[in-house]
């Protein structure tokens, strides 16, 4: 029973990423932000899909600087950018623990290496780098600890379905199985879930992006701000950045949020993942 559900579900998520990679190119969203969601519709099927339509694809011709302003949408493109670029260095670290048999912890402990590092140094840093004037080490400086919260909290999801999975389905560790993958798309949507929260203050406390809306300039409408060979337009989302040029915030421009919150919210997302963690040595045999 489980095979043709995981079969199905294969099915359906190879038909969800060409229809979003078929048909996001003429939506007028960033390109990194574009891949996030052809990436994002990899990892989660046809949920992928559904978030790009509900949250992305512009409804009606021009109307997207309003559809992405909401403050849910911004959040989800700040989640879906998360967790693109951290699930590329997650499923890396998992294939190779697979390969050379390490113990599961040392499993886990490689899959966030690798996904915070390539979340932050490649996803955020370096494909966001315009963001902060155009110097690389300013967006690494930048981003930091925005990914590190993010990374926390996408981690204290995945880490208990993928290892409970993992000891109760047989193939669950071979990356040559349809089990392993399957696995690692739901531990990477539950993970998404997790972050979504984190995601939501990081953006409400602008040390995080949201959806942007960038136009060729012979589709200009009379809202565009003028940004070189293309018209980068604002959202219309006064309450987190609205231009995908805008700089990202540096930690001396991060005052308006005091050091004691910025604290205690680095602390909760270690307590969620060490729970996380817990509850996969628990049940599963972490």
């Amino acid at each position: 029973m489980l095979d043709r559900v995981m079969l199905a579900w294969f099915i359906l998520t190879a038909l969800s990423v060409a229809f979003v990679a078929l048909d996001i190119r003429s939506t007028p969203e960033s390109p990194v932000l574009k891949w996030g969601f052809v990436l994002l519709t990899a990892y989660t099927g046809p949920l992928g899909a559904l978030l790009y339509v509900l949250g992305c694809r512009e409804p009606l011709l021009g109307t997207h600087e309003r559809f992405v302003a909401s403050r849910w949408r911004q959040v989800l493109g700040s989640t879906m950018h998360c967790v693109a670029g951290d699930g590329v260095g997650i499923l890396v670290g998992a294939v190779i623990a697979s390969h050379f048999g390490f113990s599961r912890p040392l499993d886990i402990t490689l899959e966030y290496v690798l996904g915070f590092a390539f979340g932050w140094s490649i996803f955020q840093s370096l494909f966001m780098r315009d963001m902060a004037g155009g110097s690389y080490a300013r967006a690494l400086s930048g981003t930091f600890l925005p990914e590190l919260l993010s990374m926390n909290s996408l981690m204290a999801g995945m880490v208990p379905v993928m290892t409970i999975a993992m000891d109760h389905v047989t193939g669950g560790h071979d990356p040559h199985t349809l089990a392993f993958w399957f696995i690692m798309s739901m531990a990477l949507l539950v993970g998404f879930i997790t972050a979504y929260p984190t995601n939501w203050w990081l953006v409400s406390h602008h040390m995080k992006h949201g959806m942007t809306t960038i136009r060729p300039k012979e589709r200009r409408l009379p809202h565009v701000v003028s940004g070189g060979d293309q018209d980068v337009h604002t959202s219309g989302n006064a309450n987190g950045p609205s231009r995908e040029r805008q700089d990202v915030r540096t930690h001396g421009e991060r005052a308006s949020v005091a050091g004691e919150v910025l604290i205690g919210m680095t602390a909760l997302t270690f307590v969620a993942l060490g729970l996380g963690l817990t509850v996969a040595v628990l049940f599963g045999a972490l």
